[in-house]
């Protein structure tokens, strides 16, 4: 039987705002605001202010892996986001893969 882990809980439930991810993922405000405006990150709690941001665990590690695209291969923003998404699915579909016991 699978037990969940307690880490995953976690993260499950970890909220960052603005400030807090900007230190996590060493980027500049600007740099989330920008991509925020661009419809490239997604909050998982949003409201009218920039202080009401919110960002979950998986918006944390799209952060980091664009950062990491856009300086280490000069992808721009929109090319960085499609590159996440796809390592996403990828990602989803292996999971999906192993519980069904392939």
């Amino acid at each position: 039987m699978n037990h969940p882990d307690p880490l995953d809980a976690m993260l499950e439930e970890l909220r960052l705002d603005l400030d807090e991810l900007c230190r996590q993922a060493g980027v500049e405000s600007t740099w989330v605001c920008a991509r925020v405006d661009d419809g490239l990150l997604t909050l998982c709690e949003s409201g009218t202010a920039i202080e009401t941001w919110r960002f979950d665990a998986a918006g944390l590690r799209r952060v980091r892996r664009m950062v990491c695209l856009e300086r280490d291969f000069d992808a721009v923003p929109e090319l960085a986001a499609l590159v996440a998404d796809l390592e996403d699915e990828v990602r989803a579909l292996r999971e999906r893969l192993q519980r069904i016991g392939g």
